[in-house]
């Protein structure tokens, strides 16, 4: 008795095509190109998740709630004296208010660091890129929530500017337009503290090298005192100063004077800033174990 053996046909690979046993089977998610629609919605739901954590943990808005009120009371009654003379108080209000605008977003972009880092730590950046998202838009939804707390902080500072005397000289638009300026600028710097805390290891040597920076760029600019009265290397190091730019931009918009140039290499440092370290910033966050 004979037994009939039935077999099925091999299916034939076509020559040139990958072998499916070794070859990929299909993209790994993040790979492939990626829609502006589609960014958008993720850049979204990214910044959506970030603003929630915010709202658990309250006490991570102490920075934007409180650093303004103590800045501004600190430099007012502490230094306004000795910097524009005793009973000047209201003239320097109207001086350092303006240049404050600029050392806070400095101050906001420092914690967006420590955060990357720590979210590295925590393992929520490894769960994101096996994601089917751009790797850009988990940076981004970071700068954006960031933004946001940056406009409470300088809202925060201005409401307290005006109750310690401050004027509009100009008008409500150039306010806007200070403001407008600050977080443009304040958002290009996130990026270099983004690279910062993509790079070192632990979030406390991302604020020592943050302090190393923010330190020297704050006290050797026009934020707190005009160049005029610094020795005369320190007065060259502020004319390049970027801080100085945007404290110069944001005082003469609210206190009337000339603008152009300021916002003009405000404007300037900002798309140089982003334009370098962004890049960078993103192909760090692709290649970070």
């Amino acid at each position: 008795m004979s037994t009939a053996t039935t077999t099925t046909p091999l299916s034939k690979t076509p020559a040139g095509a990958p072998d499916p046993g070794t070859g990929p089977a299909r993209a790994l998610p993040g790979e492939g190109r990626i829609g502006l629609r589609a960014n958008l919605r993720h850049i979204g739901a990214l910044a959506r998740r970030n603003a929630l954590q915010i709202k658990q943990d309250p006490e991570s808005m102490f920075d934007a709630v409180l650093m303004p009120i103590v800045f501004i009371l600190l430099f007012v009654y502490v230094f306004g004296g000795a910097i524009a003379g005793k009973g000047n108080n209201d003239a320097y209000v109207n001086y350092v208010t303006p240049g404050l605008m600029a050392m806070m977003g400095m101050n906001i972009a420092m914690a967006v660091g420590t955060g990357v880092n720590e979210d590295f730590k925590k393992g929520v950046m490894d769960r994101f890129r096996t994601m089917p998202i751009a790797r850009s838009s988990v940076l981004i939804a970071k700068i954006v929530v960031e933004v946001g707390r940056m406009l409470i902080a300088t809202a925060i500072l201005l409401g307290m500017g005006f109750l310690l005397g401050m004027e509009i000289k100009t008008s409500v638009l150039d306010l806007f337009a200070a403001i407008g300026l600050s977080m443009v600028f304040g958002a290009s710097l996130m990026w270099i503290f983004i690279l910062l805390g993509l790079t070192m290891k632990t979030s406390q040597a991302v604020q020592g090298v943050a302090m190393l920076v923010l330190m020297p760029l704050q006290f050797g600019s026009s934020i707190f005192a005009p160049p005029t009265s610094m020795p005369g290397w320190l007065e060259a190091f502020t004319d390049y100063n970027p801080l100085s730019n945007l404290a110069d931009a944001a005082r003469n918009l609210v206190n009337g004077g000339p603008v152009a140039h300021s916002v003009w290499m405000t404007l300037g440092w900002s798309v140089l800033i982003t334009v370098v370290t962004a890049p960078i910033a993103v192909a760090k966050f692709r290649k970070k174990t």
